[in-house]
């Protein structure tokens, strides 16, 4: 553990919280990474982010049951307020109490089968995975249906990577022991990461065929 980490701890705070912290822009950087690298979109790395954390606080296994009842029950509630015209943001606060009153379900339910990851929980994931709601049926209105369902697929998956990036054992204790050195050599690869030119993977599958095409065409000049 370098000084700067032994100070903080010191002070009283402990020593996990430290090193969630200190995930935090690790886990951000992966994130950036997938979408500039490997093209993978999400809902952004904030969203992908705090949902990643969210998973920590209520058990993978728990988390990713809580996030598809929110999702299900965001997708049956916006079909259901399709047949009321009225605006935006009341339409969205009663899509809301659906979703709420479905997790208010999922919590009878874990109580009723003593599933205690169900039932006892802080509030603070369950704000976070309800409010994911909103960007998802924002993502319907403007996108469609497909890319909304593609980028929670996307979001969901990096969060599940994310998840195991923070519980890493061995990586927390490096960036205990090196805290500023990690600190640094984040910035230092968001850098490299905000240089590249270059295309993603996701797209050479896309353009595969121009790229065939192009190439073929180059060796025959």
């Amino acid at each position: 553990m370098d000084f700067l980490v032994q100070q903080i701890v010191s002070f009283g705070v402990s020593e996990q919280t430290v090193a969630l912290v200190l995930m935090l822009p690790v886990v951000a950087t992966f994130i950036a990474a997938a979408r500039q690298i490997i093209g993978i979109r999400g809902f952004g790395i904030y969203i992908t982010l705090i949902l990643a954390y969210a998973f920590v606080v209520t058990e993978l296994k728990y988390g990713i049951l809580i996030f598809f009842v929110v999702i299900l029950a965001g997708t049956f509630f916006r079909i259901l307020m399709k047949k009321i015209r009225i605006l935006y943001l009341p339409r969205m606060a009663m899509i809301l109490t659906g979703v709420t009153f479905a997790v208010f379900l999922l919590f009878l339910l874990g109580s009723y089968f003593k599933l205690e990851g169900l039932y006892v929980i802080s509030i603070f994931p369950i704000l976070v995975m309800t409010l994911i709601v909103e960007r998802f049926v924002s993502a319907q209105i403007e996108r469609g249906d497909k890319a909304a369902i593609l980028m929670t697929i996307e979001t969901l998956a990096l969060a599940v990577i994310s998840y195991f990036i923070i519980n890493w054992g061995f990586l927390q204790q490096i960036i205990l022991s090196f805290s500023l050195l990690a600190i640094f050599f984040i910035f230092l690869l968001n850098y490299i990461l905000g240089r590249w030119t270059g295309l993603r993977l996701s797209e050479y599958f896309r353009f595969r065929e121009l790229l065939e095409y192009l190439e073929s065409a180059s060796r025959k000049k």
